[in-house]
């Protein structure tokens, strides 16, 4: 029994390539969404033996499995699923992304002595299916991640490279890794829940853009959810970038075990110090990758450029600064990272100004899943109606209500979990109005249909209203995407 083990544990360690050996190895996939789905199709055509395990299964995906030859089990009750987990005996468990640390089935796994990767660590390990392997470069942080890659992908384009964004749940990495050409560069976005599982990976470059307490439930404390972020730095090649105004992603990088010569690589809007990325006199500058870096910088662009295309905001710069700095650790040239912020479109949801109705100026900041989201976007404001609520996944509103409670007209606050919501903005409007939108027998378009109506009859000519939820949008929309497109249609109906 104990040969046994060893062996398995021998071979599991062993498969560090897509050209191993992978037949008849028993895996467990627990969840099945976009990533849980890639992860047992990429298996299955490795020639493992695949066994889904889900609380619920999307008909399409489901259908698709028995297209694939993967096996699978659905059902909403725990004990069900572990009793089917353990009957199936796996050698590997890859848990999606959202499933806790202490879900029963991991815990099952880790107390039967059962490795348990997540898709990261075994998209690292599946990384050369062609000769074409990419480098990897890595972002994490509470806010900004998808707008970042994004913006660090078009970069290294302009430079040339043939590369993509992937890593969250509309681009699982594996669907990536299988791409018969090939990428020389992948911006890799990571959540905290991946980052608590990767496991062993060596990214070219990494950047954590900003920490706030955020996911708690999942984490279980504020240092377990800083250990999870700090690990995107570990095994870091080249480039190690942080948010200067931010001590906790600074101390990261201090704490990290990197590869010998990777650079710390410092952003912010202020004027950058030697290794830094920054503004100066109304020009973002490199100051990080200069031969002369104590005394000359590279000239990026300015800050009236930035305006002209709707990224002046201070959250904004920040993430431009952080992607030109990831961009130009990989060779990308100062003209090409222009080029390529001149010539970027800015993904929808993210604090995007819809035309004016009745009016009053209308954002659409659906993508603001907490707390520190929403600040950012409320910086930029005032004369706020906002439009606010969710599944909340913050733990200081009453602390983000209070630091904006000038810039409120009132508020209107939506989603299944209005307690807290409601609390935090009646301790701190006084007696400016407050909308409560039950939900009732209003589906989702009709939740914000109410809303709109609501913030129309609480504003005064020329406000702004804001729909930043600061919270995840699971209770009443299927995602981000969806409740911004519902917003915009409810805009869109008002003259």
């Amino acid at each position: 029994m104990v040969v046994a083990a060893v062996t398995l544990e021998t071979r599991l360690a062993a498969l560090t390539s897509w050209h191993h050996d992978w037949s008849e190895l028993r895996v467990a996939v627990l969840g099945l969404g976009p990533v849980g789905f890639s992860v047992a199709d990429t298996l299955v055509e490795l020639g493992a033996r695949v066994r889904v395990i889900a609380e619920d299964a999307d008909a399409d995906r489901d259908r698709l499995l028995d297209v694939i030859g993967a096996e699978r089990f659905a059902d909403a009750d725990p004990a069900a699923r572990l009793a089917d987990l353990a009957a199936f005996d796996p050698e590997l468990v890859v848990p999606v992304p959202e499933l806790r640390l202490d879900d029963p089935l991991s815990e099952w796994a880790g107390a039967h002595g059962v490795t348990v990767w997540g898709d990261i660590e075994l998209g690292w390990r599946l990384r050369d299916k062609t000769p074409r392997i990419a480098d990897w470069l890595c972002v994490t942080g509470t806010n900004g991640k998808t707008t970042t890659v994004q913006l660090t992908a078009h970069m290294l384009a302009a430079g040339g490279l043939r590369v993509t964004p992937a890593g969250d749940n509309e681009t699982p990495i594996l669907d990536v890794l299988r791409d018969p050409q090939g990428y020389d560069a992948i911006v890799v976005e990571l959540s905290g829940f991946q980052l608590a599982r990767l496991g062993e990976i060596s990214p070219y470059a990494s950047a954590c853009l900003n920490f706030a307490e955020d996911h708690l439930d999942w984490h279980g404390s504020a240092d377990a959810a800083w250990a999870a972020k700090a690990k995107i730095y570990e095994n870091t090649q080249i480039a190690c970038v942080y948010n200067r105004e931010d001590a906790s992603t600074e101390r990261m990088v201090e704490q990290a075990d990197v590869v010998e010569g990777a650079r710390a690589i410092s952003f912010g809007i202020d004027t950058p110090p030697p290794s830094g990325f920054g503004i100066v006199e109304g020009i973002l500058v490199d100051r990080g990758f200069h031969e002369d870096r104590r005394g000359e910088a590279f000239e990026l662009v300015t800050v009236e450029e930035l305006s002209q295309h709707g990224l002046a905001s201070p959250h904004s710069a920040h993430n431009v600064l952080a992607a030109a700095a990831l961009a130009r650790s990989r060779g990308v040239t100062p003209g090409e990272v222009a080029q390529a912020v001149l010539s970027f479109a800015q993904q929808p949801h993210r604090t995007e100004r819809l035309a004016d109705r009745a009016g009053l100026r209308w954002i659409d900041d659906a993508a603001a899943t907490n707390a520190h989201a929403a600040d950012a976007a409320l910086r930029t404001l005032k004369d706020v109606v906002w439009i606010l609520g969710g599944v909340q996944t913050s733990t200081d509103l009453s602390g983000l209500v209070a630091a904006h409670e000038h810039r409120l007209r009132g508020a209107v606050v939506i989603g299944a979990q209005r307690a807290e919501v409601l609390a935090a903005l009646r301790q701190h409007l006084g007696e400016r109005p407050v909308t409560e939108v039950s939900s009732g027998e209003l589906d989702a378009s009709g939740v914000l249909d109410a809303a709109v109506a609501a913030a129309v009859a609480m504003a005064q000519p020329g406000d702004t209203v804001l729909f930043s939820p600061a919270a995840a949008p699971g209770d009443q929309f299927s995602g981000t995407a969806e409740r911004g497109r519902l917003f915009q249609a409810a805009v869109s109906e008002l003259e």
